[in-house]
């Protein structure tokens, strides 16, 4: 047995947040039968597991009112494997979710009488309006602030809600699932176009004011892929991407007109191969979405009915919480040395703006606080390569509450804090993404911890015994009597640093 622990008394691993019980969520949807378990019900999920097996149940439906036995075979034998994986998991509860293609087949009640013996857990068939409702919280979990329609596109339908103030609205179902509209246009996109035309009308959402369009399924989030590939654009991960809408409508109908005139539309090979046949049908849906509702921006969530539902068990302190922070709090306790060192570094650098007379918007100061949670969550990586480390799990991490500008902030502040103002190591086209303001900001904190940790070590205590002061054009950095001893050459050369991001030539430590 290992000296650090048993698997027979508890598998669980150290890196993990203590007493969270994992929760599995078992989606059945007409393309595909998903098993997602988190590490624990929260505000913030974090997927331990995350599978999919493409079962098409819903292929077919619209013409059989059935689903095919050898779907249900399909999916019941991938079924038979996640209930292994959710009982090895140890999951404290599962929940399992039906879509379109279980609500509307004539022979459904043996499928679902049979997963519900496998899984030893209850099957929820969520009607046309739950769908839509949990896919638009699910949107809400991610994208607290999010304003606008949500679309969720699966393999049978199409659910639209409408949202503002941190809830939805009339939810919508149409008969626009992708699988459906390859069946429904005897495989012409161009056709399938037509039928979303028609079948849009019927839409009380699509009244042509504008605003974001919110797009939520597996479809639609290989078009975001394409999209990204093809502007070559630095963070290839979907949720929270955000696009013109007249781009993305560009890229939809190509997409059609290549499939049209039978040839690879750009970019497919980008697409994995159990959804690549399927893009064009989620494009022609999007096409007449952006028109119908004459959006301005297309904004991508890779988060949808599974966490809605979950976020919908939440109380309301619960869902009040901010994902983000409940993230980067999260990670301060399981990687960093001190998470109480956080606390002092939020205030230490709260009290150097206001010494510099910098005022900060709310949303400046929850992205400084988070920058002060993960500040130091790569001191166990090699000196080399730690900088890389750090910033790779803040821009390529599964966070949410966080839109692309923001993950590239976050990213600068860690490059800099580990490897200094000069670094040239790091994506500039990611950096490039929080814009000018905020880049010059994320240096100027990246090298105000330069500055803090040196003091304090890491450990909480110190920084809140020393101070900032501008004196006749000079940035002074004040430490008490007993504390004079950390003044010396690398701590000036951090405080130079600092003062020169922010335009200030001289500077001094003044102890006692």
């Amino acid at each position: 047995m290992n000296q650090y622990w048993g698997v027979d008394a508890d598998p669980t691993a150290q890196g993990r947040i203590k007493g969270g019980r994992p929760v599995a969520v078992l989606d059945i949807g007409s393309n595909s039968v998903r098993l997602v378990v988190y590490e624990r019900h929260a505000r913030s999920l974090t997927p331990l597991y995350n599978e999919k097996t493409a079962c098409a149940l819903g292929r077919g439906l619209a013409q059989t009112g059935k689903i095919a036995y050898e779907n249900i075979d399909r999916a019941l034998t991938a079924i038979q494997r996640f209930a292994l994986v959710s009982k090895l998991m140890r999951a404290g509860t599962t929940h399992i979710l039906a879509t379109s293609a279980v609500r509307e087949a004539s022979n459904s009640k043996a499928f679902v009488d049979a997963v519900e013996e496998i899984m030893g857990a209850k099957v929820t068939v969520l009607s046309g309006a739950e769908e839509a409702h949990f896919a638009a919280l699910g949107a809400i979990s991610g994208m607290p602030g999010f304003v606008g329609v949500v679309g969720d596109l699966g393999g049978g339908s199409l659910e639209l809600s409408s949202i503002a103030g941190g809830t939805d609205s009339t939810g919508e179902t149409h008969e626009l699932g992708v699988i459906r509209l390859q069946d429904d246009s005897d495989v012409s996109p161009a056709k399938a176009q037509a039928i979303a035309r028609q079948r849009l009308k019927k839409s009380k959402l699509m009244d042509g004011q504008g605003g974001s369009f919110c797009a939520i399924g597996g479809t639609w989030r290989s078009l975001a892929k394409v999209h990204q590939v093809l502007r070559d654009y630095p963070l290839h991960m979907v949720q929270h991407y955000a696009v013109k809408a007249s781009d993305m409508l560009k890229l939809c109908e190509d997409i059609v007109a290549a499939t049209a005139a039978n040839k690879p539309y750009t970019g497919s090979e980008h697409v994995s191969s159990g959804r690549r046949d399927l893009v064009p049908y989620g494009a022609a849906v999007l096409i007449e979405v952006l028109k119908a509702g004459k959006f301005d921006t297309v904004v991508f969530s890779a988060l949808g009915v599974r966490e809605g539902y979950l976020y919908g068990l939440l109380d309301d302190d619960e869902r009040a919480v901010d994902p983000l922070m409940q993230t980067a709090e999260q990670m301060s306790v399981l990687r960093s040395r001190s998470p109480a060192h956080a606390d002092d570094l939020i205030d230490f650098t709260a009290e150097l703006l206001t010494t510099l007379g910098i005022a900060e918007t709310p949303e400046e100061t929850r992205l400084r606080k988070v920058a002060c949670y993960l500040a130091d969550i790569g001191w166990r990586g090699h000196p080399d390569y730690r900088g890389e480390q750090a910033v790779d799990m803040v821009a390529y991490g599964s966070a949410t509450g966080v839109d692309h500008p923001g993950r590239a902030f976050l990213a600068e502040v860690l490059a800099v804090r580990y490897m200094g103002l000069k670094q040239k190591s790091m994506s500039q086209s990611l950096l490039a993404l929080s814009g000018p303001t905020m880049s010059a900001r994320a240096r100027l904190l990246g090298a105000a911890f330069r500055v803090g940790y040196p003091m304090s070590a890491a450990m909480p205590g110190v920084l809140p015994r020393v101070g900032f002061v501008v004196d006749k054009g000079i940035l002074k950095l004040h430490l008490p009597g007993d504390l004079a001893f950390l003044d010396g050459e690398h701590l000036r050369g951090r405080l130079d640093q600092l003062a020169g991001v922010v335009g200030i030539k001289l500077t001094d430590v003044v102890a006692g």
